[in-house]
């Protein structure tokens, strides 16, 4: 059977998952009477809530005897180290692009990868039946952006289809039948080349993704350079400079069919397979045969460019909400993780009860976070930190290309505030209907808790993306929080007559009735000092009769804040406290007396 294989790059949102919802279907890899769940690629809970796609997945279709590999990629520049090692798993790239939004910067990052690695794209435009599409003008935009990043003349001479991947059909031109996706299958077959690789030399592959499963142990997955894998057959692994990391058998092999991985006895050159009987390879690693001397060349790892301290619970409400709670519990999920998530490193810290993990961005270690207070865990999240790096003598930090669409009347605020995170303004230009597109060079510690702000400033309808630039020297302080916080001086349940008495001391974080506990920060104060407060003061009864509007308190309802917005708020000696039910932020220290103490030696020191 001839095999293709391809990936699906577009940015967040612009429909890839829901396309392959529709390839699927079209070529009858579910039964006409198979119930599938909506975007049936994004199988992650939190995928599905997000609408977006957090891991790589490879699917498998048939259509007129060939067989079509398929590889959904992240859209996300969290994500996008899964995206590099993907494309060298293909030989094909479908470019989707939304017809009103057009090219943006995440489709620009993985087109460039593509692009450089010699791949031909085919474009689709998908979404051509919005109301406010753009057919045309998003055309001419993706040909200029293959311009920009030097794509070559082959490369350039794209076949273009138009496309509704919701309603499941593509068609060449605009006015043609819009039936199904006939077109893109066989504009597939016939425009992506078939995968070369010799059969008859000793197995080799890359290892590409990796997953720690339950019952088979590490999974890797990638695609035969040469050769034929076999069950059982004896294998070794290298390390990108071609040092051996150990040496096993393929225990297992797992061909994609559909959306399910099928064991199979073997597999030749060309096929993406899953392989599992390695216990320490992990991506970017050579497998190969004993006989195999030098390892395929491949893509380093992008950094991690932020960190953050997971800790035990130590609250007086900890254990009420979750089953997790010890450090032992912790690591050992951590360090699960870290095994399955290459972009993901965990260490120990001095404290004994903590670890530090460090990640790509706020987003990765936000789902981390939230995938694991769903299975129950507990845990305290510092401020995220920047991991800096010395060159020299000389410190650097990690700096992010920031693309930002807003409506003209928002981005001279957008401007102003960039500013005052250090970011360099590097483009500006309308970019049609009344937006205008602005580009900056920002450090990454500049963003930490930007997004929020960001919305509230541009009433929600700002777009911000941001991918991972380089190193760059040290840009200097950055203001952070300028007020302070509300902090229960006492333990007990919130009081309504006490909250509506602070109410003109700041907005709340919490309502009444909630649990709080001493030194747990449970509203923002409107000047710069913190301020210590009672909120379970009841109003004192009497025994002379008040008219009814005198009894009935009126609450301004308050801030609840996402994960997310919680991590990015608090300061450097503050803790998210986060379980299954509930995120509190808190000090650090709970008592106000250590709180001064530490204060002052900070200040001495």
């Amino acid at each position: 059977m001839d095999i293709r294989n391809i990936a699906i790059i577009a940015h967040v949102d612009h429909g890839k998952t829901t396309l392959v919802d529709a390839l699927l279907r079209q070529s009858g890899t579910f039964r006409t009477n198979q119930q599938v769940a909506e975007r049936a690629m994004d199988s992650n809970d939190l995928e599905r809530e997000r609408g977006i796609t957090i891991l790589a997945k490879c699917t498998s279709v048939v259509w007129k005897n060939t067989r079509l590999n398929i590889v959904d990629t992240p859209g996300h520049a969290d994500f996008g180290g899964e995206v590099e090692r993907i494309l060298s798993m293909v030989d094909g790239v479908v470019v989707l692009v939304d017809a009103a939004e057009g090219p943006m910067p995440q489709t620009k990052f993985v087109v460039g990868k593509a692009l450089k690695q010699g791949l031909k794209p085919i474009v689709l435009i998908n979404k051509v039946d919005r109301p406010d599409a753009r057919v045309q003008e998003v055309h001419n935009e993706v040909f200029d952006l293959f311009a920009v990043l030097d794509a070559t003349d082959e490369q350039l001479d794209f076949p273009t289809l138009f496309a509704s991947g919701r309603n499941g059909w593509a068609a060449e031109t605009l006015d043609a039948p819009r039936e199904d996706l006939s077109p893109l299958f066989e504009l597939i077959v016939r425009h992506v080349e078939p995968p070369v690789g010799d059969k008859d030399a000793p197995f080799s592959m890359l290892a590409t993704t990796l997953e720690a499963d339950p019952y088979l142990g590490r999974v890797l997955t990638g695609r035969i350079l040469t050769g034929t894998a076999r069950v059982n057959m004896p294998v070794k692994s290298m390390h990108r400079d071609g040092k051996l990391i150990e040496s096993g058998r393929l225990s297992k092999l797992l061909s994609f069919r559909g959306l399910e991985r099928v064991p199979v006895e073997f597999a030749e050159a060309g096929d993406i397979i899953a392989v599992a009987g390695l216990t320490e390879t992990t991506v970017a690693d050579t497998i190969c045969s004993p006989e195999v001397m030098n390892a395929i060349h491949s893509t380093p790892i992008d950094p991690p460019t932020l960190a953050m301290t997971f800790s035990v619970n130590d609250s007086p409400l900890a254990g009420r909400e979750g089953t997790k709670v010890t450090s032992r519990m912790i690591a050992e999920r951590l360090l699960r993780e870290a095994e399955g998530n290459i972009a993901i490193m965990v260490r120990e810290t001095a404290d004994k009860d903590a670890l530090e993990v460090a990640g790509r961005g706020e987003l990765q270690l936000g789902v981390l976070i939230e995938n694991m207070r769903r299975e129950g865990y507990e845990l305290s999240i510092s401020r995220p930190r920047v991991l800096y790096k010395t060159e020299n003598g000389q410190r650097l930090e990690p700096i992010e290309e920031i693309q930002i669409d807003v409506d003209e009347e928002f981005s001279g605020v957008v401007v102003e505030k960039m500013s005052q995170r250090k970011a360099d303004l590097t483009d500006m230009r309308p970019s049609g209907g009344g937006k205008t597109r602005v580009t900056f060079l920002a450090p990454a510690r500049g963003l930490i808790g930007y997004q929020g702000e960001f919305m509230t400033d541009t009433r929600g309808t700002g777009l911000m993306s941001r991918l991972f630039h380089g190193y760059a020297p040290y840009k200097g302080p950055i203001e952070g929080r300028r007020v302070g916080v509300l902090i229960s001086n006492g333990d007990g349940n919130a009081v309504a007559y006490a909250l509506w008495n602070l109410e003109d001391r700041g907005p709340m974080f919490i309502v009444p009735g909630a649990a709080i506990y001493q030194g747990m920060i449970i509203g923002e104060h409107n000047r710069e000092n913190d301020l210590e407060v009672n909120a379970l003061k009841a109003k004192q009864l009497t025994n002379i009769r008040t008219t009814s509007k005198d009894e009935a308190i009126r609450l301004t309802t308050p801030r609840v804040m996402t994960l997310e917005q919680a991590i990015a708020y608090i300061q450097d000696e503050e803790l998210v406290e986060v379980t299954p039910k509930s995120i509190r932020l808190r000090k650090k220290l709970l008592d106000p007396n250590e709180r001064k103490r530490a204060s002052r030696s900070a200040e001495a020191s």
